[in-house]
């Protein structure tokens, strides 16, 4: 596979992501980073209402293309199936409370995902909770 026809499948897979999700491309950000033999995958989603990045899954391929893959296959089998949580927040200095959702396996996995990119000292967490199945 040539580099060009890679990229047009890394677009299109990074298209279909964002249509399983619901959201539109300018609210996902796609972090790769190489490690040794490895591609990891930080998928970030953006909140549009409150303009807060959010990590939403992080998964390692071979190579970017096997890690799109993998990503998508999280989202069709493994996250339906994560404990849906609220955290309720306020950034330190801003008085405004802010209410994000999450699919995580526990609250600390929640919290992991409120927190990347983050420094713990800026955001005081209100309230975390487990929501109901529905």
């Amino acid at each position: 596979m040539t580099r060009q026809d890679q990229n047009v499948e890394i677009a299109r897979y990074q298209k279909e992501i964002a249509v399983r999700l619901g959201l539109d491309s300018d609210n996902l950000i796609f972090n790769y980073k190489q490690k040794n033999e490895t591609i990891r995958l930080d998928l970030v989603t953006v909140n549009a209402k409150h303009e807060q990045s959010f990590l939403f899954h992080t998964i390692t391929g071979t190579d970017t293309l096997d890690a799109l893959k993998k990503m998508l296959e999280y989202i069709d089998e493994h996250y339906p199936n994560e404990s849906s949580m609220t955290i309720q927040w306020v950034k330190i200095g801003d008085n405004k409370l802010h209410t994000s959702y999450f699919r995580a396996q526990n609250m600390y996995g929640a919290l992991d995902k409120f927190y990347y990119g983050r420094d713990l000292s800026q955001y005081k967490i209100f309230s975390i909770s487990l929501n109901p199945i529905s």
